[in-house]
């Protein structure tokens, strides 16, 4: 079975964010088949152009109906309709769920990992119980491997 892994976080995001995610991207597309994620800018699209760069296969579950407004580092478009209520399927598809900066969707997606017992780190945010908060990218991609090798 293919290792999936999802990255949530903001539409909006800062430059710092920005280099880290696509820095995260690049290199879990080592340690994964596949990256899922919200499919939209920010956050998303840097770590989708970090794992595309990667050679890794991105998806994009996207809020609206329209698949044109996945950003141009999506593979695999998914338009769903749904709104925020798309959060949950980004999680589900996920073995691993890393979370960045970002707001309250980000955090509905992070409580909705807790509830499913889907692994969830956070990168230089967060700190919830039952969260795993780390600090850099290479240990991220360190504990994401490890996650994984259980898994099969």
């Amino acid at each position: 079975m293919k290792k999936v892994i999802s990255v949530i976080g903001g539409r909006n995001c800062t430059p710092e964010v920005e280099i880290i995610a696509q820095e995260l991207g690049k290199k879990l597309s080592k340690v994964a088949d596949i990256l899922v994620c919200g499919g939209l800018s920010g956050v998303m699209e840097a770590v989708c152009s970090g794992f595309k760069a990667g050679g890794g296969l991105t998806i994009g579950i996207i809020p609206s109906y329209n698949k044109n407004d996945a950003n141009k580092f999506v593979d695999i478009a998914l338009p769903t309709g749904l709104g925020l209520a798309r959060n949950v399927l980004v999680v589900k598809a996920a073995d691993v769920v890393i979370a960045l900066a970002g707001r309250a969707g980000t955090l509905s997606e992070i409580a909705y990992c807790i509830q499913f017992g889907i692994p969830v780190i956070t990168l230089n945010s967060w700190d919830i119980p039952g969260v795993m908060k780390l600090d850099s990218v290479d240990e991220v991609v360190n504990k994401v491997r490890e996650l994984l090798k259980k898994e099969q």
